[in-house]
């Protein structure tokens, strides 16, 4: 098989769901599931109530729309990022897509052709490394080490004569890790400097554990000729089966985008959109708890990780909706995950899922997605992890 999708993985979300085919879970062991990263309840009620008006009162939300998103969903963008981040964006540097991953496929589409370089600092999102092997675009990964950081100097000497963009994720999915501020701006210099795109993907810049802006790349006046920054509107508001997501851009980038999504989508989800837009302007309040929820669950996993850490695991990475550990077992991570399901009812991602192939890390690494999990479920995850035994 030639075909392009035949290029990379199977999606590695559906594959983990099919190893709980035929288990059955006792009613004292229910199935904790840290596999996803994605809010299970609905909207809040007020925003139900909202998109029940929606679709009963407004005609349009049933019509096509503008390619590049609702104008007044643009606006509400451009104006929060001004003052949540300082600089200047604009609604002609915004643009509305289908979720954040089209926006990452948008993005890819204006600046690579076949055969030109992406550099991932790996561990990596997944769903960046498939678009780019079904683009025919090569993923260079870019070792983080203990810290999951990346490093401008590893990154200078990935760079070719066929790289296009450095992408980088923070929070960081799946290591949960922040970029500092000084990090991010050293790689927009470096990108600057060598005439590639940085591609920031912020989504889950809502559940960041630092006050103010995480960092001051839009105070920059020509922050659009390097800097594409990418946005998920499902994790802050619940509308992951809405799929609206946002790019931040030049407007000469935004009108070669709008080329990509007039041909895949026409336009962003409508309802979704307007969802979005009443969210950004009542849910403020409900939002800042949200993240302050978030904050104690990473703070409940460093309360309870002792348990694990004393069975010989390592916590490398916690924040956002993640924790990145390294277990200690001989069995590879990619063995170790299903067996976990059946025997102790824990689902999750193997490492090996955000590795190539090649990296023996992976073997090593499980990521937890604990947004789901209160505090007494994130105890109760560990007291599993901790009785474990491959033997």
């Amino acid at each position: 098989m030639t075909a392009r999708t035949n290029a990379t993985f199977p999606p590695p979300v559906m594959e983990a769901r099919r190893w709980i085919d035929g288990v059955t879970f006792p009613e004292d062991r229910t199935l904790i599931n840290v596999s996803q990263a994605a809010p299970v309840d609905p909207p809040p009620a007020p925003m139900l109530e909202a998109m029940a008006q929606i679709v009963m009162t407004d005609p349009e939300a049933h019509l096509y729309g503008p390619v590049l998103g609702l104008p007044a969903l643009r606006a509400e963008v451009a104006a929060q990022w001004t003052q949540a981040y300082g600089g200047r964006v604009t609604p002609a540097h915004v643009a509305i897509t289908s979720g954040c991953n089209q926006a990452f496929a948008a993005a890819i589409a204006t600046l690579c052709g076949e055969g030109d370089e992406i550099i991932l600092p790996v561990p990596y999102y997944f769903n960046h490394v498939m678009w780019c092997d079904m683009s025919g675009v090569r993923t260079v990964p870019l070792n983080t080490g203990e810290s999951l950081i990346p490093t401008v100097a590893e990154a200078e000497a990935l760079i070719t004569d066929r790289t296009r963009a450095i992408a980088l994720v923070s929070p960081n999915n799946p290591g949960g890790v922040e970029y500092p501020a000084e990090v991010l701006a050293a790689f927009r210099d470096l990108c600057r400097d060598r005439g590639i795109a940085l591609i920031l993907d912020e989504t889950y810049r809502d559940f960041d554990s630092r006050a103010g802006a995480p960092h001051d790349l839009f105070q920059d006046a020509d922050w659009d000729d390097t800097l594409i920054q990418l946005y998920s509107f499902s994790k802050a508001y619940r509308l992951t089966g809405h799929r609206v997501g946002a790019i931040a851009a030049s407007p000469a980038r935004l009108a070669e985008v709008e080329k990509f999504l007039d041909t895949v989508t026409i336009c962003p989800n409508q309802l979704g959109q307007r969802a979005a837009l009443w969210g950004m302007q009542n849910l403020g309040d409900w939002l800042a708890g949200e993240r302050l929820e978030i904050l104690d669950r990473r703070a409940a996993i460093g309360a309870h990780f002792p348990v694990l850490a004393d069975k010989g695991w390592e916590l490398l990475g916690v924040g956002a909706y993640f924790a990145y550990v390294r277990h200690p077992f001989d069995l590879p991570s990619d063995r170790l995950a299903p067996r976990l399901v059946a025997e102790a009812g824990v689902l999750l991602l193997p490492g090996t899922m955000f590795r190539p192939a090649s990296d023996p890390a992976g073997a090593r690494e499980l990521r937890i997605a604990f947004a789901n999990v209160d505090r007494a479920g994130i105890a109760e995850l560990f007291d599993r992890l901790a009785s474990f035994d491959p033997q």
